[in-house]
């Protein structure tokens, strides 16, 4: 009996884009798998269709997008426009489509079986702290949503308050899939003697990084602050190279393989994201659950949805702001008997937050549709 056959789209590098690949992970055992994407074939899919890595997905025709002339935008986009040759004529019985710019080839795909849609951000307020990007590609992107997204099988997105959003403005019933780290056999090691933060991720100013050095700088405990970034901005990282600080240490990144086993070294994991874009206040990132799988306590802004997280687990503080003086005073009411207790919660509830809870519902959601018929 032949398997069924899966699509998984992505306009990503899927072999290093973490969410998606957990989904090749985990479908490519007991279904084939193909993958369309940019990069390196990844392991354990049947074929792989590889884009141009010049096939922008960013990048739409100006004046298309300027008269609402969306099919047209789309459709000529780099990525669209390279993609759909590629695919054109094959044939698939369900189709996994990642972000709102994959859907529309995934329906016109027709897959046997369905198509499922899963959603990394609120697409149609992405960049709304940009205006020219909010004036012009935010209408696009609520046109791909209500065009697209509403007519597929199933959706999933990263949280409960965008799947709200979602369901408020457009009607769609999204489950919920955090991006969730892959569980990771790990002890806590010892509170050191001062405390030992860290943060790790990209190297942008919008992240507030400045904000969490000028935190540990003011701070009246002996605090440090390791950081692990990559070079997105080099303004950025050229700045805090000059900053010379004794309390902070500025590190290269280290590949995700060995990300747990660096962070494990340290005593909290601190990130304080300002609600800058509604994807902003409703951010569920990557690093939180990283700081889970090293068994670190976790320092965090008042963001809703890291907040339940972390207050229902006992896994840290909740600072009262974002900015450098909030930051401080949460930095000075800790102490090695609390950093102690949350690390300690943090590997209580490791299993429970890593990345196994979570594929289930894809896996729900996937293995539901290849159970219908096949269509003619």
């Amino acid at each position: 009996m032949s398997r069924t056959s899966l699509l998984i789209i992505s306009f990503s590098a899927i072999r290093s884009d973490a969410r998606v690949l957990k989904q090749v992970q985990e479908f490519s055992r007991d279904y084939d798998v193909t993958t369309c994407g940019y990069g390196d074939r990844p392991d354990g899919v049947v074929d792989h269709v590889r884009l141009p890595d010049d096939a922008a997905a960013w990048r739409y025709d100006k004046p298309s997008v300027v008269l609402r002339r969306f099919r047209r935008a789309y459709w000529t986009n780099p990525a669209v426009a390279a993609a759909w040759p590629l695919l054109d004529g094959r044939r698939f019985d369900v189709v996994l489509a990642n972000d709102v710019d994959t859907v529309p080839i995934a329906l016109r795909l027709a897959p046997a079986r369905g198509v499922h849609a899963d959603l990394h951000e609120y697409a149609p307020r992405q960049k709304e702290d940009v205006l020219v990007w909010r004036l012009f590609l935010g209408p696009l992107m609520t046109w791909l949503v209500r065009r697209a997204v509403t007519r597929a099988d199933s959706v999933t997105t990263v949280g409960q308050g965008i799947a709200d959003e979602y369901r408020r403005v457009f009607g769609i019933d999204a489950d919920v899939v955090t991006n969730a780290a892959p569980y990771v056999e790990a002890t806590p090691g010892p509170v050191g003697d001062p405390i030992r933060l860290v943060h790790s991720g990209a190297g942008l100013r919008d992240r507030n990084i400045l904000a969490l050095v000028e935190a540990v700088e003011a701070a009246s405990s002996p605090v440090t602050l390791d950081l692990y970034l990559t070079e997105n901005d080099p303004s950025l990282i050229a700045e805090l190279r000059e900053r010379r600080s004794e309390r902070v240490t500025l590190h290269a990144p280290v590949p995700y393989s060995e990300l747990s086993a660096t962070l494990n070294a340290y005593d909290v994991g601190i990130h304080a994201l300002p609600p800058t874009s509604f994807n902003n206040r409703w951010a569920l990132p990557n690093k939180l659950f990283d700081y889970v799988q090293a068994r670190l306590g976790v320092l965090i802004g008042p963001s809703p949805e890291m907040a339940a997280i972390v207050e229902a687990h006992g896994l840290g503080a909740v600072a009262d702001g974002f900015g450098t003086t909030d930051l401080a005073r949460a930095i000075d009411r800790m102490d090695a008997e609390a950093v102690g207790r949350w690390k300690a919660a943090s590997d209580a509830a490791a299993r429970e937050l890593s990345s196994a809870t979570q594929v289930e519902v894809w896996r729900r959601a996937i293995d539901a549709l290849a159970a219908r018929p096949g269509s003619a």
